[in-house]
């Protein structure tokens, strides 16, 4: 099958989302521009680490005082929304590691998930030139501050509607409790 690379350049919308029950859930990044959509699967954690490294590359570039980029009070910006991901919701591919650059000359902010593709003893995924036939899936989009800010707020409200943690081990609580180590196997 050729290789997919799937760009989308101030989006109408980015948004991460999940489906399913907490603690059977899968999560997606979603990338909308007019009629054209493409979802990508990929684990919570790396949902959580990406909007993480958004707001604190947003943090870093405020207090450099780079213009364009929202203030730390503004609520107002795009893809900061709780509306359910756009149908159909297909998986273009599952992602096996995500990058972010920040474009200071345009003060865009780019989201690359790639797919995974050979043997992990293989060259470098990330020196593979877009017009290769053969390697990674890729799903870029770049963002504005203010919608990549957006997308990291709503991204970490998905992730925090998942299950509770543990009071004791930190580790996630199923709706039967679970066996905690910090209790000597005792059911929490």
């Amino acid at each position: 099958m050729p290789r997919r690379i799937l760009v989308f350049d101030l989006p109408d919308r980015f948004a991460a989302g999940a489906i399913g029950r907490p603690g059977q859930r899968t999560f997606f990044l979603q990338a909308v521009q007019g009629r054209r959509l493409a979802a990508v699967v990929l684990e919570k954690v790396q949902v959580a680490l990406l909007a993480d490294r958004i707001i604190a590359i947003i943090a870093e570039l405020r207090s450099r005082e780079v213009p364009g980029v929202p203030a730390a009070d503004d609520t107002r910006s795009p893809n900061d929304d709780d509306r359910p991901l756009d149908e159909p919701i297909g998986e273009a591919f599952r992602v096996a590691t995500l990058t972010i650059s920040w474009d200071g000359e345009a003060a865009d902010i780019t989201v690359e998930a790639r797919s995974a593709y050979g043997d992990e003893d293989d060259e470098d995924e990330d020196d593979i030139a877009d017009d290769a036939p053969e390697g990674p899936d890729v799903l870029r989009v770049t963002l504005d501050a203010a919608a990549a800010l957006g997308f990291a707020r709503r991204a970490a409200r998905i992730v925090a509607a998942g299950r509770p943690p543990c009071p004791f081990c930190g580790e996630p609580l199923n709706l039967e409790g679970h066996v905690c180590a910090r209790t000597n196997g005792y059911l929490n």
